[in-house]
């Protein structure tokens, strides 16, 4: 593979992604209004994290990343409605994501609701539409099946339960890893197997890869807790301090933020760790790690 920088590279695929998104939206025969609910959110910004791991875990594969956009779709799809439905009064009661108005400040509840509702549903539909020369219907059955886990109550959904209930409490380390693992990991973690097991990786590849994620998925949310204690509001598009006025447990609570800190390198070192173990040509996903470890939004 022709060596690339990963700004080059993401550059690239978030402008493709984008217009897949919006085409996929768009050719539903579905209300007005739906459709502009979804593609809103679709459409608010955001780093493209999870398809840009599917991505670039398809290039270490030495598989054009175009190969991807489908699952890509699909995965940012599941993404934003959880990012719909966690914003609403009845959840987080978010007033803004991105630096934009929350989908239901435009909308309403019951709509920016059915929006999740219908990017939840329709992802599973569009993972479907991978063509069967590059994976074939067993192959896309497995996947759809893990994306299901993944997102579902052994999931991501899972993981917001116990968020939920953990408000107002002072959790232990291990609880507060169950809910990131679960909440944010899951999914970050299915992108990168995704993409591994279109790529048809060996057992052993499935192995490194799913360490590497697992380690990055805890990395993203321990530098989220830390940007929530000093990152700048402006960069980040949300208020900063939301989860201490949400009477969350976070890393920086639980082991100070110089401990938080330290926590982040030894999960980025790991990740890097179990990357190494699989053979492949990890350039990208290298850099993306270390994205994860040093954004400020």
């Amino acid at each position: 593979m022709e060596s690339q920088s990963v700004d080059v590279f993401a550059q690239k695929y978030k402008q493709l992604l984008d217009e897949k998104l919006r085409q996929l939206v768009e050719e539903l025969n579905a209300p007005t209004i739906i459709k502009e609910s979804m593609i809103y959110s679709l459409e608010a910004g955001g780093k493209r994290i999870r398809p840009l791991l599917l991505f670039a875990t398809l290039e270490a594969f030495g598989i054009d990343a175009k190969n991807g956009l489908y699952a890509a779709a699909a995965i940012e799809m599941i993404h934003t409605y959880s990012l719909i439905h966690d914003d609403l009064p009845s959840m987080d009661n978010d007033d803004l994501r991105r630096g934009k108005p929350t989908n239901h400040k435009i909308f309403g509840d019951a709509i920016a609701t059915l929006a999740g509702d219908a990017l939840l549903t329709y992802s599973f539909e569009v993972m479907n539409k991978i063509p069967d020369d590059f994976a074939s219907p067993a192959t896309k059955l497995n996947v759809i099946v893990e994306m299901a886990k993944a997102a579902g109550a052994e999931g991501m959904v899972g993981g917001q339960v116990a968020d939920m209930e953990g408000e107002g409490k002072i959790l232990t380390l291990e609880e507060l890893d169950y809910i990131h693992i679960h909440k944010t990991g899951k999914l970050l973690r299915f992108s990168v197997l995704a993409g591994a097991m279109l790529a048809g990786a060996s057992e052993s590849q499935l192995t490194g890869l799913s360490g590497f994620a697992h380690h990055l998925g805890l990395a993203f949310q321990i530098q989220d807790d830390i940007l929530d204690l000093v990152g700048n509001q402006q960069l980040m598009g949300k208020p900063v301090g939301s989860d201490t006025s949400n009477h969350k447990s976070t890393y920086p609570q639980l082991l100070s933020l110089k401990g938080a800190q330290a926590a982040l390198r030894k999960q980025i070192d790991l990740a890097k760790a179990n990357l190494a173990k699989t053979g492949l040509e990890t350039n990208l996903l290298l850099e993306i790690t270390d994205l994860v470890a040093s954004r400020n939004h």
